[in-house]
């Protein structure tokens, strides 16, 4: 049972790693669309881990809430999340400045919806065609591996959707509030520094979790109704 549990803790970091990097790969992707190409350029519109990790959010965070103590206690929502490099954007090139800086922010968050429907049809097909699935053997391990995976991919991207959208920088979310404060208020929000990883730690993680029970209600109800 351990090694069970050690094996999905591998598979959560590995899904985490790989929806990070989709995440930020969306963004890069989006901004070339629009006329950006500082991110292509740079090799941002790739899958490769190592143009996209950063040490903190893609490593040291996600291992101490998958195998520390954060996760249990509770800290961050008890959803695994975290961040990658932030793709550049040279908002210079855009034609319609804030309609498409905003196009670019969403793209990564809307990246990891998909992954999750992804995910979600994944499970759905094997509900739909169970009784034409093999029961025993090699093959019914594998799709029970299967399944896991992609209960943990709906996880991990739902947790990775609901967190970039928050309004707290440098998080996706802020950057679509931005355009819409007044310029006094816009250099406190852009200076909060230190503060905002304590309000995504405390005050985010509460909030993806009150998203999240809701989000998987639907997906269980979803399921249940094939």
């Amino acid at each position: 049972m351990e090694s069970n549990a050690f094996l999905i803790d591998v598979f959560e970091f590995v899904i985490l790693i790989f929806s990070l990097c989709v995440h930020e790969s969306a963004h890069a992707w989006m901004a070339s669309r629009l006329g950006d190409q500082t991110a292509r350029m740079l090799g941002r519109v790739s899958l490769n881990p190592m143009v996209h990790v950063d040490p903190i959010g893609t490593l040291l965070l996600p291992a101490i809430m998958i195998f520390g103590p954060l996760i249990s206690a509770g800290a961050l929502g008890g959803y695994l999340i975290g961040w990658a490099k932030p793709t550049p954007v040279n908002t210079r090139y855009f034609r319609k400045f804030v309609r498409d800086d905003n196009l670019v922010t969403l793209a990564g968050p809307v990246s990891n919806l998909l992954l999750a429907l992804a995910a979600f049809l994944g499970k759905a097909g094997m509900v739909l065609f169970q009784d034409h699935l093999p029961q025993t053997g090699t093959m019914s391990t594998s799709l029970d591996a299967l399944w896991t995976l992609c209960g943990i991919a709906i996880l991990v991207n739902l947790s990775l959707f609901f967190f970039n959208l928050l309004p707290i920088p440098p998080l996706d979310g802020s950057h679509i509030l931005r355009h819409h404060l007044p310029y006094n208020f816009l250099r406190v929000y852009d200076n909060l520094g230190m503060f905002s990883y304590l309000l995504m730690i405390f005050v985010g993680g509460p909030i993806v979790r009150f998203l999240m029970e809701p989000a998987l209600s639907l997906v269980d109800l979803a399921l249940a109704h094939i």
